[in-house]
């Protein structure tokens, strides 16, 4: 009997859990993770810390989100994998063996790296247990700064004004997520930001974290302003978490190095999920996506291939829907500037590093007060699209982007100034469908 270790216990573990146990009921599932907390929805965290979402509602499945039976979880924190002797050894829980395993750890916020960066009072928005600390601060603590571009950096500015407190956010270039948003959607996210009462700092960081008694009282700027808060929230970005992968002398870059059928270099180490650098046949690339559906499909893969059933993982267009601001926004594929906001190597959580692509392509945009698009229209497909508010367009951009379908007889048209394009793309993709 074959005996199963998923390391992690996010979406991309629970997927592979979930089809293990369903592909062979007979095997040995071990799945290991040190959140005791189990499986629960990442990106509700920010709805939980916005008052949205109770926190039960985290949960889809009782008994701190274990659902599969034939799964055994073990709580603990795996301190080696060692690949000759297919073991790995367990905090506190001895030894385990292995017929194959599945590094499904994640990524980790990436900490401020400044004076005072330990402080009680800076937080991360990574797990429940961070979301639970940022609520108990926010009670106590009337204003905070936050750094970050991004997903996570608007969720937590938008949480913590939603809890009541004061925030000031810093923003290191000129306008809010620029290696994605052009500047009329960077405005457009600031401005509703401003109306909320946010104050906004541009081209600054934090050069210092300053405190009293051990207790953060404000922030040092590079713009050389002090800012008085008591909480300070971070969200520059992630790194995936590669220290088992490193010390096995696994193959890493940005991630864990794996194949188009999820191995690592390996053959019975899988990887899968933010901790995932895939390997892309059809473009000869090998990249991360930090998406939850993206990550839960390589689960599924895994699963099967670590069962003998031989599957491909075939990349998919990277998709977003978000609400950013109050606004409904859905990324769809290579979208960005060519370049990283911060010049770093890490990525943002809820983000892929797709969409920072520059493909050679004519940047389209059309809009008004209820909606707005923007379309990165290539020689002969679209290669990319952004659309805030009303989403109508969205599924067919979709799968248009992903289909590569042929846009040859509409693409002057797109090109034109002041084209309706939400209009000129639907009328062509019910076409399409039509014929």
């Amino acid at each position: 009997m074959a005996t199963n270790v998923i390391i992690g216990s996010g979406v991309a573990g629970f997927s592979a859990a979930e089809a293990l146990s369903t592909i062979d009921p007979s095997a040995e599932i071990l799945q290991i993770s040190d959140d005791p907390h189990g499986f629960y929805s990442r990106p509700g965290l920010a709805y939980y810390l916005n008052g949205e979402l109770p926190e039960k509602q985290l949960f889809p499945f009782p008994r701190n989100g274990k659902s599969n039976q034939n799964v055994q979880h073990v709580e603990g924190h795996v301190t080696r994998l060692d690949p000759a002797s297919h073991q790995i050894e367990i905090n506190g829980s001895g030894t385990i063996s292995y017929d194959h395993v599945l590094l499904a750890t994640g990524a980790t916020a990436v900490p401020l790296n400044v004076p005072g960066e330990g402080l009680r009072g800076i937080v991360k928005l990574d797990d429940l247990e961070d979301t639970r600390n940022i609520l108990a601060l926010a009670k106590h603590n009337r204003t905070a700064v936050v750094v970050g571009g991004g997903v996570v950096g608007l969720e937590l500015v938008e949480g913590l004004v939603a809890r009541g407190v004061k925030v000031h956010y810093l923003i290191r270039s000129e306008r809010y997520w620029q290696s994605i948003m052009d500047e009329t959607e960077s405005h457009s996210i600031e401005h509703h930001l401003v109306h909320a009462g946010v104050k906004l700092h541009y081209h600054s960081e934090i050069k210092e974290v300053l405190c009293k008694r051990g207790r953060v009282i404000g922030v040092r700027t590079s713009a050389g302003e002090d800012i008085r808060c008591g909480l300070v929230a971070v969200g520059i970005g992630v790194r995936p978490r590669m220290e088992l992968a490193k010390a096995a002398d696994l193959k890493t870059e940005r991630g864990i190095l794996v194949n188009e059928y999820l191995q690592t270099s390996d053959p019975d180490i899988y990887a899968a999920g933010d901790v995932a650098q895939i390997f892309d046949p059809s473009s000869g690339n090998s990249s991360i996506d930090n998406l939850w559906y993206p990550a839960r499909k390589q689960g599924r893969i895994a699963a099967m291939n670590m069962s003998g059933q031989r599957q491909v993982y075939h990349r998919t267009v990277a998709v977003n829907v978000l609400r950013l601001a109050g606004v409904m926004t859905t990324i769809i594929g290579a979208i960005g500037s060519g370049r990283d906001d911060d010049g770093q190597v890490y990525t943002a959580r809820g983000s892929s590093e797709t969409w920072l692509q520059l493909p050679n392509t004519l940047a389209m945009e059309s809009g008004n007060e209820l909606s707005h698009v923007r379309l990165m229209v290539g020689e002969q497909n679209l290669l990319g699209a952004l659309v805030m508010g009303d989403q109508k367009i969205s599924r067919p951009l979709r799968e248009m982007v992903n289909a590569r379908v042929d846009i040859s007889p509409i693409r002057m048209q797109l090109l034109k100034s002041g084209a309706s394009l939400g209009q000129i793309v639907i009328d062509f993709w019910i076409k399409t469908k039509t014929q």
